[in-house]
């Protein structure tokens, strides 16, 4: 029921005139408190709305019918539409019933989902009671009418008939909020538009469905019963404010069912599994299947749909399986002084799922090794535990170890459960003797001994010591294998030292005072080993070197001022054979002192100056006696080559080049002989490298292949005839040769690689054709002539070729020269006078009829 008021901000409170019988909720929704029987004939009861404020009441009457079975009701009883007219009001205290204003409600529609029709099935017929005045139209909009999903519902215009078409799915949609118009003909609007919603009646047309179709939990072992396992969560897409969407939950089956085939118990409303039983051991059963079944309907075998899922248990490991060792002892051994050697394989069973904290073990020892020589470390594949050596073991001191070991896991143990003695091993573990290197002591050794020791004087002895006590063998060997100056030798047996050559600190293989030797000490044992030792000699200094000047050469002016030269002692030797040093002129030659004089400012320097007013510039050679502290003393007299200049005011030298060049040293002059000498021999090598490879280019000129080489060879062009017993040659072509055929003539495209190229073309002497013995000579003159003027020719002195003859010439070719007829009609006996060149053809033709 609806309640709308004119202002529309009353509060309303709904009520029912048998409250045991129907309530009213604060949205008008009329509900069955109880479960009854509806006779044929309708009900009425009376809904009542008070104003909370006011408390002023409106009153309705409700006919409640029951409503056919839709399955099997007769076509008459479904076509029984009730016509529902209200709104009416009666005052609290007032009997009568009084219009109060003009207007037409139209309460909830209830239409049960998957009707089976017949379609259209009438719901409801609209009317206002103005119709009974005026010709009204009906009509309906909204979602389900005029808007999608079009056309579910429709409505008769003039009767007002609201009729659904097709069958509903609250699934789909829940409720029709449909909006219904009474207009007159001329389509002018005669009530408001009122709301008219269809609520659709939830029918159980869906099963159940799980989320997922196995669901996979976890349980520890040994756990208590009551403990919380899982969920699993089915939905139902019926209402689930009504039975047709209440679940129920139990399960169907476990698999294994050992130790009890009900470990497992499920909430039928909210799915939880629990344990119910103890007993779980994962070394037993690993996992358990349940079949959940889930049923609408409340769980009403008869009625509800059903469906089932998978639920996998796993039970997942704890610690209730303390690590057994496989026996009670262990033996190893080892090598005396190795270290990182695994001497035992300590083996281990534990019960526990593999791989997993409650299963890896780790090993502690209890006891026998109090220093620590040994320490266990855990294999992660097998488990196993690897006894291994951190420290040098000596034979000599320890034999035998026997250790204590206990196995853990990474996790305590469950709560009740104690270490069992097989949790705890004993590892015998047996040192085997090597032979062991021979040790120096003390290593090194500390010599003082003073420098200038004779050669062949003794020095110290250095022996090893050999720690193999239970071993037979002979004696140590001693030898040299260090030794940087080659001062010292070592005697092979007892290790006695002696000096070889004189000791000098001052050596460059003496570092702070320090000489450092090394030896090596070796045994006959298998295999034979070997140690070293250093001895270390400290030489105390004597005064064996005398001080020297510092620097060679200085330079100074050749007036008085300025003229102070600074000179520095230097000894090799330290305190206090070394400084303070006394400087001082020796007295020859006369003119040192005369010239110089000395004065010492500290220690270790003097000062030179000039004791004349002027010194003629040039170089001097001054000799300086310097005198150490040492007991005795030692002293030297060292020469100071000073080079005297001429200076400028700032006192620097202005003839420096002149005076060096005057006095150039022995080292310039032989350093500048070198370089000369080398550039020399660089250019002589140049020389010679340059005439080798002018060789080499003409020897692979004298290396052509001849067959690639044109020049000076017989060119055999083609077959001419039978040489010289061939007499019978046909003149007429020297005399004519324009006659010559053009096939005759050389190829163009075939030359010679020396012959001159194609240019435009020299004009050559054209012989006449008149006959004439001497003409062949004029002609050949002319040509030689024209050839030495032609630019396109070879070089004057080297070979010409005349095979290339132009494509000018009217001579032709030489190779076309054949016998003629006519060649004894004329005298060629003037070919003798021209030479031995034309020997052979005076010979053939001018020798006679013969």
């Amino acid at each position: 029921v609806r309640f709308r008021s004119c202002d529309g901000n009353k509060k309303i409170h709904f009520g029912s005139s048998e409250p045991e019988d129907f309530r009213v909720g604060e949205d008008g929704v009329v509900y069955a408190e109880r479960s009854f029987q509806l006779s044929g004939e309708p009900t009425e009861f009376v809904v009542s709305a008070q104003d909370k404020e006011t408390q002023e009441e409106w009153q309705m009457r409700v006919k409640l019918t029951p409503e056919p079975a839709f399955a099997g009701a007769s076509e008459k009883d479904q076509k029984k539409i009730e016509d529902i007219i209200f709104p009416w009001q009666q005052y609290k205290h007032s009997s009568p019933l009084k219009r109060q204003k003009r207007d037409w409600v139209i309460p909830p529609i209830n239409l049960p989902e998957n009707s089976r029709g017949p379609f259209p099935q009438e719901l409801v017929r609209i009317r206002s009671d103005r119709d009974k005045s005026l010709s009204l139209r009906y009509s309906v909009t909204g979602p389900g009418a005029d808007q999608p999903p079009t056309g579910i519902f429709i409505i008769n215009p003039i009767s007002g008939q609201l009729s659904v078409t097709k069958p509903l799915d609250r699934e789909q949609i829940a409720s029709f909020h449909l909006r219904a118009h009474a207009v007159d003909v001329n389509g002018n609007q005669v009530e408001n538009p009122i709301d008219i919603v269809i609520n659709v009646i939830d029918m159980n047309d869906n099963r159940p469905e799980f989320l997922h179709q196995v669901w996979n939990g976890t349980v520890p072992e040994g756990s208590k019963p009551g403990t919380y396992v899982m969920t699993v969560t089915a939905i139902d897409a019926d209402d689930p404010n009504a039975q047709n969407g209440m679940l129920r939950y139990r399960i169907l089956s476990q698999a294994p069912s050992s130790p009890s085939p009900n470990m497992f118990t499920i909430n039928n409303e909210t799915g939880d599994i629990i344990t119910v039983a103890a007993g779980l051991d994962r070394e037993k059963v690993q996992q358990y299947t349940l079949i959940i079944q889930a049923t609408d309907m409340e769980g009403n075998p008869t009625y509800g749909l059903s469906n089932t899922a998978t639920a996998v248990i796993t039970v997942t490991d704890v610690n209730d399986n303390p690590p057994e060792f496989t026996a009670m002892t262990f033996y190893g051994e080892v090598p005396e002084n190795r270290v990182d050697v695994i001497v035992a394989n300590l083996t281990v069973t534990d019960k526990d799922q593999p791989h997993t904290p409650a299963w890896n073990a780790m090993y502690r020892m209890t006891g026998g090794d109090p220093t620590g020589r040994f320490t266990i470390l855990t294999d992660p594949n097998s488990n196993d535990g690897l006894v291994t050596v951190v420290k040098p073991i000596d034979f000599e001191t320890n034999r035998m170890f026997v250790l204590t070991v206990a196995a853990e896991n990474q996790v305590p143990l469950a709560k009740g459960i104690q270490h069992p003695p097989q949790s705890t091993a004993t590892v015998s573990i047996t040192v085997i003797d090597v032979n062991e290197s021979p040790y120096f002591f003390p290593n090194p050794k500390l010599v003082r001994q003073e420098e200038g020791l004779l050669a062949g004087s003794m020095l110290t002895t250095f022996t090893a010591q050999d720690p193999d006590r239970y071993m037979q063998q002979t004696s140590l060997r001693y030898s040299k294998l260090s030794d940087p100056a080659n001062w010292l030798k070592i005697d092979p047996v007892n290790g006695q030292i002696t000096t070889t050559a004189v000791l000098d600190r001052e050596s460059i293989y003496v570092q702070n005072n320090i000489y450092n030797a090394t030896f090596l000490a070796s045994d006959n044992g298998i295999p034979p080993m070997s140690g070293t030792g250093t001895l270390q000699i400290h030489l105390l200094d004597i005064n064996d070197n005398a001080p020297q000047v510092n620097p060679k050469e200085a330079t100074t002016c050749e007036t008085l001022q300025p003229n102070a030269i600074n000179i520095t002692a230097v000894d090799p030797d330290i305190d206090p054979n070394a400084g303070p040093f006394a400087f001082e002129l020796p007295d020859t030659p006369a003119s040192i002192k005369r010239n110089w004089t000395i004065v010492r400012i500290s220690g270790d320097h003097a000062q030179l100056s000039l004791r004349i007013k002027f010194l003629e510039a040039g170089i001097y050679d001054v000799p300086i006696v310097i005198t150490d502290s040492g007991n005795p003393h030692a002293s030297s007299t060292s020469v100071l080559k000073v080079k005297v200049c001429q200076c400028d005011i700032n006192g620097d030298c202005t003839d420096v080049d002149r005076i060096v060049g005057a006095g150039l040293g022995t080292g310039a002059i032989i350093a500048i002989l070198l370089c000369i000498i080398i550039l020399l021999i660089l250019v002589l090598m140049f020389v010679v490298w340059m005439k080798r490879r002018d060789k080499e280019r003409q020897a692979k000129q004298l290396l052509i292949d001849p067959e690639d080489d044109v020049r000076d060879n017989i060119l055999k062009y083609d077959e001419e005839g039978g040489g010289e017993e061939d007499q019978d040659y046909d003149l007429s072509q020297l005399q004519q040769p324009d006659t010559v055929e053009p096939d005759a003539i050389k190829p163009v495209g075939i030359r010679r690689l020396d012959e001159r190229p194609i240019h435009a073309e020299p004009q050559y002497p054209v012989r006449s054709a008149a006959p004439h013995p001497g003409d062949i000579g004029d002609f050949i003159n002319e040509g030689l002539k024209a050839a030495d003027n032609d630019p396109t020719a070879p070089p004057y002195d080297s070979l010409l070729v005349f095979d290339y003859e132009g494509s000018g010439s009217t001579a032709g070719s030489l190779s076309s020269l054949n016998s003629s007829s006519s060649g004894g009609e004329q005298d060629y006996d003037y070919l003798n006078d021209w030479g031995p060149r034309f020997k052979k053809l005076a010979d053939m033709y001018g020798g006679g009829d013969d």
